[in-house]
């Protein structure tokens, strides 16, 4: 499958299509059970042109699996909810239940890992602000084993994607907050939830594809995320889900559009 957004906004790396599936290819990038990874990483791979693939028991982290959608898996971290709400704010140390399961996991993180867990990343004001977080992601129980990442141009006939996922650096993604509003007659059709990474353009892209007008998601505000993206793919990179219905319309948007028209030209000139 090609794209015509692809070559008008001249993207450098391959639009991803995510995919849900009950197996997995062959040839696909995975995070081995257990082991701790990021979902951008699979992600980033597919736009580099490598397959990657997740399942519950591979999702690389706990914000992953809920961000691909296999449940509410913050209730697996360890030391329960209660330690996530403070690893993602004020931090475990000050919690004898927290500097206990500190120390459990100690062996198995990487030093600033261990240190987030007990000083927290600080991403929130309160505990109590992450559950609030929490409680309003889009959480599902995906119907299917895996996720699966491909590069759009991998993509085979019968196969349908959830959604298309583009990294672009600030002019691109103008154009494609331009794009997605161009035949809608409104103004509101992009949104940029506060999120992980993973779930930018896992949860809530699968929300809007239920929407009888979904909205394209703007993600890679998660910090952490951009740290790992720019080693993969460069800096100055934003992701832009779309759900496949709204993809479909914005590629045949194109013609005609302020894409072929001198202003995107002078922007594009030096991609």
């Amino acid at each position: 499958m090609n794209s015509t957004i692809q070559d008008a906004i001249a993207l450098k790396t391959n639009p991803v299509a995510l995919l849900w599936a009950d197996e997995k290819p062959s040839d696909a990038t995975e995070f081995k059970p257990g082991n701790w990874g990021c979902i951008m990483w699979l992600a980033s791979g597919a736009a580099k042109g490598k397959t990657g693939v997740c399942s519950r028991e591979t999702f690389g982290c706990f914000g992953g699996g809920v961000g691909m959608g296999f449940g509410d898996q913050y209730e697996n971290f360890p030391g329960g909810k209660e330690c996530f709400r403070h690893f993602l704010s004020s931090g475990n140390a000050d919690s004898e239940t927290g500097r206990q399961a500190a120390e459990k996991v100690k062996p198995f993180m990487r030093k600033e890992a261990h240190d987030h867990f007990l000083h927290g990343e600080g991403y929130f004001k309160s505990p109590q602000l992450v559950q609030k977080y929490i409680d309003s992601l889009p959480m599902i129980d995906i119907p299917a084993r895996y996720v699966v990442f491909k590069p759009l141009n991998a993509i085979k006939n019968g196969e349908t994607p959830r959604s298309i996922i583009f990294f672009v650096d600030p002019d691109q993604l103008s154009a494609l907050v331009v794009l997605a509003n161009y035949g809608r007659g409104n103004n509101e059709n992009v949104i940029i939830p506060y999120a992980a990474g993973c779930q930018t353009i896992g949860i809530y892209p699968y929300r809007e594809a239920q929407s009888d007008r979904p909205r394209a998601v703007v993600g890679l505000t998660d910090l952490s995320a951009r740290v790992y993206v720019k080693k993969m793919l460069g800096d100055n990179l934003m992701s832009f889900a779309v759900p496949y219905a709204l993809f479909q319309e914005m590629e045949g948007s194109v013609k005609g559009s302020f894409l072929e028209r001198s202003v995107w030209k002078s922007l594009v000139g030096n991609k």
